[in-house]
């Protein structure tokens, strides 16, 4: 059964406080990004934000909810590039890219490729090189088939003609704990709990995802993977999207008063704090982003296998 548009007085919205999905469990990165916006909600959109945690299906069950919510601008979901993945695959209840739309991008921030620093291999060209030498050898950290980290280290053996062979962990805490043990040679990891690690030279980073280096002076000498010549430029982007049928003048004002949040010098220090770069978009940038990382991705997966390797796993 189609949704139909709630009659509301768009001049008055908002009038009460608006929930926010965020599709994990508390304390982790995206729910960090919610709790930021919470704190100046009432300052610039008149009503304060709920922050609801729905964790499950890497994020399918907290969209789901927001994808079947009421069209009143009254439920919005916080959003990261696990969606596109998601949407992908196709093994959610929707396809998430077409069923949201993007109100912001909030922050966008890189995975670093992160190795031992006692290993043989100090660039990331010395590393590829030794994977060319020694075929299957290296073993790459992930948090499962179709994980993010998963496709990244795809796009890697694709771009650089090499094999590093995959080894899934249950959680992100374990990948780090594996690569210190020498168990695995190399992961893609967020800079926040890789930080400590580079700054006491147990681990070094290669080469970082983002279009750009780092700010951060403690990846600031660490080259783009654009650079090094490797066809690898995407981040790991925290948003907000509410149900695409949202009527536009909803959708509107919501844009308007959570760009008034993210221009703040308050929620900028706030994420700081947390080790969330703040990187806004609107509506219309982030929906191009979406679209942009969807085809990345794609090319990814079908050339990869992993497609493939999802399906099975549904059957």
């Amino acid at each position: 059964m189609e949704k139909v548009a709630i009659p509301v007085p768009h001049e008055k919205y908002p009038e009460r406080p608006i929930t926010v999905i965020v599709p994990y469990n508390a304390g982790g990165g995206l729910d960090l990004t919610a709790r930021s916006l919470e704190k100046l909600a009432v300052k610039h959109l008149g009503q304060p934000l709920a922050i609801v945690n729905k964790p499950g299906g890497a994020g399918a069950l907290g969209w789901n909810e927001l994808a079947g919510s009421p069209l009143d601008g009254y439920t919005v979901g916080a959003t990261s590039n696990e969606l596109i993945l998601l949407s992908l695959y196709g093994t959610g209840k929707y396809n998430y890219a077409t069923a949201l739309s993007p109100i912001m991008q909030v922050t966008a921030v890189p995975l670093l490729l992160a190795v031992q620093t006692d290993q043989p291999w100090q660039t990331l060209s010395d590393l590829i090189e030794h994977a060319r030498k020694h075929p299957g050898q290296l073993k790459f950290g992930n948090v499962g088939t179709g994980s993010f980290a998963h496709v990244l280290c795809e796009m890697l053996n694709q771009s650089a003609g090499i094999n590093i062979e995959q080894v899934p962990f249950s959680g992100a805490g374990e990948t780090i704990p594996a690569l210190l043990g020498g168990h695995i040679q190399l992961i893609f990891v967020s800079p926040v709990p890789i930080k400590e690690h580079v700054k006491n030279g147990t681990v070094k980073i290669l080469a970082i995802t983002g279009e750009h280096r780092m700010a951060d002076p403690v990846f600031a000498h660490v080259p783009t993977f654009k650079e090094l010549g490797i066809d690898i430029t995407i981040d790991n982007w925290h948003g907000i999207a509410v149900p695409k049928e949202t009527p536009v003048a909803i959708k509107n004002k919501l844009a308007e008063g959570f760009k008034a949040i993210v221009n703040d010098p308050e929620f900028k220090e706030n994420m700081e704090k947390v080790g969330n770069q703040v990187e806004y978009l609107g509506p219309q940038e982030s929906t191009d982003k979406w679209i942009a990382d969807s085809q990345k991705l794609q090319k990814t997966l079908q050339e990869s296998g992993i497609l493939e390797q999802i399906k099975t796993q549904k059957k």
